[in-house]
């Protein structure tokens, strides 16, 4: 029996669940999120709490798959009701972000801007010329958002210079200098 699996999710209050078929809907007050599921996994909402059970035991994925399912319909709980949101820093000289509308402009040193679409259920902040947050209900699409501009300028190791999570350790490396002297 899967660990992950076999917790309840509870939903709080302003939250509600449907299940129809093999797709479960979540609505809050920050909007609606649907998910598909397997046939191998049952779901089912008794009052407030929300259980994955596994439906086929001749399934060999079923345990994997009832952990997967619990923890994607509690991402969904948890944005319909908080959201989730990703911090990006970005750092060098000349290095900035501005948003207007839908529309991200970055500039990273390249010989050109470099101008992004946001999507429509991803909102985007700039805090300061250097930081942006990224947020939404989709902890998946916030993610892969904030990845993808992330992409665009990694940060390199000897500068620091790049695009980085506002969480993340970059590790520096020691330039050439460190090895002179030595024959």
């Amino acid at each position: 029996m899967s660990r992950i699996g076999s917790k309840v999710i509870v939903m709080p209050a302003g939250v509600s669940a449907t299940l129809s078929g093999n797709e479960i809907t979540v609505s809050g007050p920050k909007g609606t999120l649907k998910q598909k599921i397997e046939k191998c996994i049952a779901v089912e909402i008794k009052g407030s709490d929300i259980h994955t059970v596994i439906a086929n035991t001749e399934d060999s994925t079923a345990n994997a798959k009832q952990g997967l399912y619990n923890r994607l319909i509690h991402n969904m709980v948890v944005g319909v009701s908080e959201g989730f949101t990703k911090g990006l820093l970005i750092s060098g000289v000349g290095y900035k972000a501005t948003v207007s509308g839908k529309k991200l402009t970055l500039d990273l040193g390249f010989s050109h801007d470099v101008n992004v679409d946001i999507p429509e259920d991803i909102d985007v902040k700039a805090v300061s010329a250097t930081e942006l947050v990224v947020s939404g209900i989709d902890k998946q699409r916030v993610g892969q958002f904030a990845s993808n501009i992330r992409d665009l300028r990694p940060v390199e190791p000897y500068h620091g210079y790049g695009v980085r999570y506002k969480d993340e350790v970059v590790i520096r490396k020691v330039g050439k200098t460190a090895g002179k002297g030595k024959k």
